[in-house]
């Protein structure tokens, strides 16, 4: 019976009389039974307390950490035409080995002697260059002796205005020696003309006085003719400075003109030279990009223009090369929701496409097959894809990546998270509740405000 009661009958009813009760009491099983749920709950109650370790799962592919490690494509800088190959798909090249040859399909260029005639004219340039630097050099030499020449001109010039001025000044004086001696002479023949009408002086003393009046008065015109002289002479003088002034300033006028012009010349085949000796540059270098070469250690892993002839264009892609050394990483894709939950140096675990794996998500160090990995970089705005990009490389303190694995091959990652029992992340999970992503490491709120 059940017992569910106070009032037992067990004392007044004989339960061996009935045969469905004496078939179940007879056998063992039911206490076997309660054992074996007892035993289970205990396992699911332990089970619910074991370490669980949250993660987030993305899948992904191998790439290469740095940029300059990636697979790249081989430009032409320049248009030409295919004339050789030297190498093949899969072959091994070295930093600055040929890859292919062209030639040049621009008419500019067609001349077999290009740069020796650029040197000519280079050369044509510089030599005029110099004819003009010593044109320059003579004329500066023509206006230092005109300088040289007008000052001694005008110094002359000056000492001959000061020679007339003194001859005015002695021309004066003997003009005024001359009125003085006129003077005296009209006074004396006035009194001898007196004395001979009074009968005191003869005639022969008159005229002797007459004529001596007159040899005055001839020296005084005499006299004054010479200073008009000596004063046209200073005037001469005095116009001879101007004009020795205004002709030695035409001259350097002339010379320093032709001087400008010189060197305007001169600046004009500077220049000249400097365009030559840039298209000469330009022209070598062209020269040296006939020939492909590649730029950096690697692979050929496919030749995009292919055949002898074809004619390419500047910019067009020719070969794919895949560099010899390179630094392994996998670009995976979060969604927006988990990327709070993620940072860098956070370890990722990874199973790639091809390698066998056997995974336990909540316990990856019990996982076979997967490889470490730790966040190195997340970008700060979505892709195309309306996901966040995260690059993760490998973490050294793990096991090594496969050699095997190349570059573009799949992989998927799991991010791991916080470790909590199994049955916080049940209740999690029928709740809807995201992962923990709380730091479980104090934050120092002085260290965080220099941040």
């Amino acid at each position: 019976m059940l017992n569910i009661s106070n009032n037992s009958v067990s004392d007044k009813i004989d339960i061996r009389n009935y045969s469905a009760f004496r078939k179940v009491a007879s056998k063992p099983y039911s206490n076997r039974f309660a054992k074996i749920l007892i035993g289970l709950l205990i396992v699911i109650l332990i089970i619910m307390f074991i370490p669980w370790t949250q993660n987030i799962g993305a899948k992904g592919y191998v790439t290469t950490l740095k940029p300059d490690q990636r697979p790249q494509t081989v430009h032409s800088v320049i248009g030409g035409r295919i004339e050789k190959w030297f190498v093949q798909e899969g072959d091994y090249v070295g930093r600055g080995d040929t890859i292919l040859f062209i030639s040049e399909i621009k008419d500019d260029y067609f001349d077999p002697e290009l740069l020796n005639r650029a040197d000519q004219q280079i050369k044509s340039k510089e030599m005029t260059q110099k004819s003009y630097l010593e044109k320059v050099k003579a004329l500066d030499n023509q206006v230092a002796a005109l300088e040289q020449m007008k000052l001694l001109k005008l110094q002359q010039s000056k000492n001959k205005f000061i020679q007339s001025q003194l001859k005015v000044t002695a021309d004066s004086i003997e003009f005024e020696a001359a009125k003085t001696n006129l003077s005296i002479s009209e006074r004396q023949f006035s009194r001898m003309e007196q004395l001979y009408k009074e009968g005191l002086k003869s005639l022969t003393d008159l005229e002797s006085r007459t004529l001596k009046l007159q040899e005055s008065q001839a020296k005084l015109i005499g006299y004054q003719s010479k200073l008009l002289s000596s004063r046209n002479e200073l005037i001469n003088a005095k116009l001879e400075i101007s004009t020795i002034e205004n002709d030695y300033r035409d001259k350097l006028a002339k010379a320093s003109s032709e001087r400008f012009s010189a060197l305007s010349s001169q600046y004009d085949s500077e220049a000249a030279i400097t365009k030559l000796q840039n298209q000469y540059s330009n022209y070598s270098v062209r020269l040296g990009m006939y020939y492909i070469t590649a730029p950096q250690d690697g692979y050929i892993t496919q030749a995009i223009r292919t055949g002898i002839g074809e004619t390419i264009k500047e910019g067009t892609p020719l070969v794919s090369i895949m560099p010899a050394k390179y630094d392994l990483a996998v670009e995976m894709y979060i969604k927006p929701m988990d990327l709070p939950l993620v940072e860098k140096g956070q370890k990722v675990r990874f199973m790639f496409d091809g390698w066998p794996t056997v995974v336990f998500s909540g316990w990856p160090n019990v996982s076979y097959g997967t490889f470490g990995g730790k966040v190195a970089a997340i970008d700060n705005f979505t892709s195309k894809n309306g996901q966040y990009r995260m690059l993760v490389a490998p973490d050294t303190s793990d096991v090594a990546w496969p050699s095997a694995i190349r570059i573009g091959s799949g992989a998927y990652g799991l991010a791991l998270l916080k470790d909590v029992p199994i049955g916080y992340e049940l209740w999690r999970q029928i709740n809807g509740f995201p992962q923990d992503y709380y730091k479980t490491e104090p934050i120092d709120l002085k260290e965080t405000a220099e941040k």
